[in-house]
């Protein structure tokens, strides 16, 4: 057993259902390079980690002065009712801790808690089963538009130990209805947690989901973050995602398009800086007929920094008349960075317009050229182009105060970066 799965294992007290999935991944371990879905991202150093469990922490206001009722702050793991506001949540819309409706006896709104997961090469997703008793449970009812983003705050503060917790969440946006998510993961100062977050999406027929994803912790975090979501009918799914943050962090977004007509807009920034390895992992499925994806990426590698992406679409069997567009451009600034790619298309249907791509590379010449005879010092030329390559996502978050947010995340991170 290695010492990260032995201390995570350390005061188990779950039912037997939870311990045959902690036994499940303490029997298998965590993956190697030869295991495929981690050939770029080594456990190696986590797994000799040792980590306590979280402490309750008293959390400074000023950290969420920029973030807007209402919203559902977790720190260290735990539900802050202090620092949490759920004032202007509409009706309609219900907003909660997993652990109030575990003490409240609300089996179906926890029963999201009793997915397990088989494969070896999902270690996360195994000890998130085993150990998570809390997370956000937010729910919005046939044909309400919840108005405003909601946020969900996840913050990391420091304790006297290296704390890991394990937070699962739900989000349903039931037939009709519109949401605004808006989810933070942020620092209240250095810190070197783990964090281990799984969220399961269900977007039912004509319902139609904007998430926006902010992830700035720590140069000293881990973070591993998965999302698991579902689309019915004719819903659409929007997201952004900026990882920016944490010395080691990994998400991995998988949809499946079960409906007719359901489409996912997806778009991201990776960004590295300093030595940070930064894992963004896609599994699109196409299931029903003319389904649409369409992903866009942006990654940057500084320094000494590595960034890994695979995005993955499939379209299967009978899912006739789906869309899918995949387009990964990357960013080299540093020869001691180092960026991976892997776009993966399969197709098992007719009738399909489907298409990928992936590059790689260093500043134009031409356009720092440009910029130069444009009377624009060498450097400040290399900042504006690297801003440039990746605010066109941040640019498309249609919430303007949203989209402040992002923009404010993405240049504390650019500055990190040099950029």
């Amino acid at each position: 057993m290695s010492v990260l799965l032995d201390s995570l294992a350390a005061g188990f007290a779950g039912d037997a259902t939870r311990r045959a999935a902690l036994d499940d991944v303490l029997r298998d371990g965590l993956p190697g390079p030869r295991t495929e879905a981690w050939k770029y991202t080594s456990l190696r150093a986590l797994e000799r980690r040792s980590f306590a469990a979280a402490e309750a922490v008293a959390l400074d206001p000023a950290v969420l002065a920029a973030i807007p009722a209402p919203r559902l702050v977790f720190v260290n793991g735990s539900f802050d009712d202090t620092a949490s506001d759920l004032s202007g949540l509409p009706a309609g819309v219900e907003l909660l801790p997993v652990a109030r409706a575990l003490r409240e006896s609300r089996p179906r709104d926890t029963n999201f808690l009793q997915r397990r997961y088989p494969r070896a090469d999902e270690p996360f997703a195994r000890l998130n089963a085993a150990l998570a008793t809390d997370g956000a449970i937010l729910r919005v009812d046939d044909d309400v538009d919840a108005g405003a983003p909601i946020h969900l705050v996840l913050v990391g503060a420091p304790q006297a130990t290296d704390a890991a917790w394990h937070l699962r969440h739900f989000i349903e946006v039931r037939r009709g209805a519109r949401l605004a998510l808006v989810e933070h993961h942020l620092a209240a100062g250095a810190h070197a947690h783990l964090a281990n977050a799984l969220a399961h999406v269900h977007v039912a027929a004509g319902a139609r989901l904007y998430h926006v994803r902010l992830q700035d912790d720590a140069g000293g975090a881990t973070a591993f973050l998965r999302t698991d979501a579902v689309l019915a009918r004719d819903a659409a799914y929007e997201r952004v995602d900026l990882e920016l943050g944490a010395g080691l962090s990994r998400h991995e977004l998988n949809v499946r398009l079960e409906g007719e007509g359901a489409a996912l807009t997806a778009a991201g920034v990776l960004l590295g800086d300093g030595r940070r390895h930064v894992d963004t992992r896609l599994g699109i499925e196409h299931i029903a007929r003319d389904t649409r994806c369409a992903l866009r990426w942006r990654g940057i590698a500084g320094q000494r920094a590595r960034v890994v992406f695979h995005g993955g679409i499939t379209i299967r069997a009978g899912a006739d008349g789906s869309e899918a567009d995949l387009s990964n451009k990357n960013l080299l600034l540093s020869s001691d960075a180092e960026i991976d790619t892997q776009p993966v298309l399969e197709i098992h249907a007719d009738e399909v317009k489907a298409a990928h791509g992936a590059t790689v590379g260093q500043l134009d010449p031409v356009a720092l050229f440009y910029l130069r005879s444009r009377g624009i010092d060498a450097d400040d030329a290399r900042r504006l182009l690297t801003a440039a390559f990746c605010r066109e996502v941040v640019a498309g978050i249609a919430d303007e105060a949203t989209r402040a947010l992002a923009e404010a995340a993405l240049t504390r991170a650019l500055a990190r970066l040099g950029a």
